[in-house]
């Protein structure tokens, strides 16, 4: 049986009755980041829900049963919860709204996006991370976070432990943004509607791009919101991309490493269903009350898959590369700052 092959069977036989503990602990985990957002409006849930699945992962007491009886159904969490998420965000994109940015705003998005996946990608390769860390975390700077790390680590059938480690470092550089962006808008001679721009196009969650626009007012965050939506867009191709680069690997891999395997679809089902969900939105025909409630749970799903990929993250194996993948993150941090900023100027003159 092929390394595919068997990872397959593993998600499979996570579908049983045994999952149940480790759902039951995800559920728990949602419900401690609502309470963490409530307190504190500025933590977006979603950040709140990785952190605390990090600290479950090692506090004394828990970390037993999260590594034990609970990893079953925090690995379901982290994979199936999160694809159904995914669809849902489809329902926050109005393809409306994206044509009323204008041709320039969306070739400014689009080049960001490109510039910083493609640069962080490989930086990671060059510095030598291990594994997909380097796709999985040039996809998460580059279009929406821990959202998109989980959308292509489902294409190219990553490590977990790749996956969250890469969910971590993406969390802790966007969680960064929101201090440190709104401390430089005025120094850089940002207008509110520019720095809203800047914070739709550099930070990576939308939690985080919603957290760091509203400093600066509704008019800012109107325009970071429509931006960020419009990178959410590039979801769908980039994960199409991966998934034909990936068949085109095993196509050609050998007889040790591809025979046998299933190949994946060109474009996986759950961003079909993105897509589905983005075309329904924009027909303009679902109620405001509809659309709050996939909202809902949408962060709802997102914020329970972010907290198993969160206890999967092992800090001692992560500090062993520590500073390769600090010297990546920063980096690809300026990357994306020092692009969106220069595509805002350009856009806005």
């Amino acid at each position: 049986m092929t390394l595919h092959a068997a990872r397959r069977l593993a998600r499979r036989r996570a579908v049983t009755p045994s999952a149940a503990p480790g759902l039951a602990l995800a559920a728990l985990g949602v419900a401690a980041a609502w309470s963490v957002h409530r307190l504190a409006p500025a933590v977006p849930m979603l950040t709140a829900s990785v952190v605390l699945g990090i600290a479950a992962a090692h506090l004394p007491g828990i970390r037993e049963g999260v590594r034990g009886v609970g990893r079953s159904g925090l690995s379901l969490a982290g994979r199936r919860l999160m694809r159904l998420g995914i669809v849902l965000l489809g329902l926050r994109l109005g393809l409306d709204d994206i044509r009323g940015l204008g041709w320039a705003t969306v070739a400014m998005v689009c080049a960001v996006v490109a510039a910083t996946f493609v640069g962080t990608w490989w930086l990671g390769r060059r510095i030598g991370l291990r594994g997909d860390q380097p796709l999985l975390i040039a996809a998460g700077y580059a279009i929406c976070g821990a959202s998109a790390i989980g959308a292509v680590s489902e294409v190219s059938d990553s490590d977990e432990e790749d996956v969250a480690a890469s969910v971590a470092l993406v969390t802790l550089c966007g969680t960064l943004a929101i201090a440190v962006l709104p401390l430089v808008q005025h120094p850089l001679g940002l207008s509110d509607a520019q720095f809203g721009r800047w914070a739709g196009a550099g930070v990576h969650d939308v939690g985080q791009v919603v957290a760091t626009a509203q400093t600066a007012g509704p008019g800012a965050l109107g325009e970071a919101v429509l931006v960020k939506l419009m990178r959410v867009a590039l979801l769908a191709p980039l994960v199409a991309a991966v998934a034909l680069a990936v068949r085109r690997r095993r196509r050609y891999a050998g007889d040790t490493a591809g025979r046998g395997a299933k190949r994946p679809a060109p474009v996986p089902l759950f961003v079909l269903g993105f897509l589905v969900m983005a075309a329904v939105r924009s027909t303009g025909r679902l109620p405001d009350l509809a659309l709050d409630t996939a909202h809902v749970a949408q962060e709802l799903l997102l914020a329970a898959a972010l907290f198993g990929l969160g206890s999967m993250v092992h800090l001692p194996s992560l500090a062993r590369t520590g500073g390769r993948i600090a010297v990546l993150g920063l980096s690809a941090w300026v990357v994306i700052a020092g692009a969106s900023y220069a595509g805002v100027l350009l856009t806005t003159a």
